[in-house]
């Protein structure tokens, strides 16, 4: 027990020894300098700098999408209202000629026009 009292346990930093413990901690012999945690920190910059641009082209590329898509949209209501119009006009005189009107009418016998 002698060796144990030797050791000063009132250090807060110090824990306090038990049985079968290993008192031996590992120290890291090499660390880095300021040179290479610039580098390091420059390397992570660009890393975020390029998921970043990652991003930022995708959404651009969306963006084409979508205004693609909206140019067909508008092309085909266009084309919808085009329809629509001649529709009502093939119908208009399809009715015409099916009036009760039309039918009473007769030809002509003859007809002259001006010169």
């Amino acid at each position: 027990m002698s060796q144990y009292q030797s050791l000063s346990l009132s250090r807060p930093d110090r824990r306090a020894w038990r049985r079968n413990q290993n008192t031996v901690k590992f120290h890291f012999g090499t660390s880095l300098g300021p040179v290479s945690h610039t580098v390091i920190i420059a390397i992570m910059l660009c890393i975020l700098g390029l998921l970043y641009l990652t991003q930022i082209t995708k959404t651009s590329a969306y963006g084409y999408q979508i205004n693609d898509l909206k140019v067909k949209k508008d092309q085909l209501l266009s084309e919808k209202r085009d329809l629509e119009v001649e529709s009502a006009r093939l119908q208009a005189l399809e009715r015409a000629r099916q009036s009760d009107v039309a039918k009473a009418m007769t030809t002509p016998a003859a007809t002259d026009y001006l010169q």
